[in-house]
C-alpha cells in the first residue's frame, strides 16, 4: 500500500502556473503573487515575491565579483489559494481587502 505523503505520487493541485494566488498562512501571510512553479511531488509552489531567500554565488563572467542574489523560495501549497476565492470569500464575510477598497460616487 502506497503512502499518500510519499514524494514519488503526484495529485493535483487546486492552482496553477501563471494564477495569482494569495498566501494565508506563514511569514508571508496576506501577499500576492503569480505561481512562477508548481512542484507536484513535492507538494509545493513557487510565489514571486513570497519566501524571498539569499543565495551567494561563486564568481562567474556573469559575476565577476560573485554576488548575493534574492531568490523566491518554495512554500507548501496548502498555504496558497487562488486570489479570486480568497476576495470572494472576503467580500462574503464583509471583511479583508476587497472590503477596504472604497467606494467610487
Amino acid at each position: 500500500m502506497k503512502n499518500r505523503f510519499d514524494a514519488s505520487t503526484k495529485t493535483k493541485a487546486h492552482v496553477k502556473k501563471g494564477e495569482e494566488v494569495v498566501v494565508i498562512s506563514g511569514a508571508d501571510k496576506g501577499k500576492r503573487g503569480r505561481i512562477i512553479a508548481v512542484l507536484t511531488k513535492k507538494h509545493r509552489v513557487i510565489v514571486e515575491g513570497a519566501r524571498m531567500t539569499k543565495k551567494h554565488m561563486r564568481k562567474s563572467q556573469q559575476h565577476p565579483q560573485g554576488a548575493i542574489i534574492e531568490r523566491e523560495g518554495s512554500l507548501h501549497i496548502s498555504n496558497v489559494v487562488s486570489a479570486a476565492d480568497f476576495d470572494a470569500r472576503a467580500a462574503k464575510r464583509g471583511g479583508g481587502v476587497a472590503a477596504e477598497q472604497p467606494a467610487t460616487t
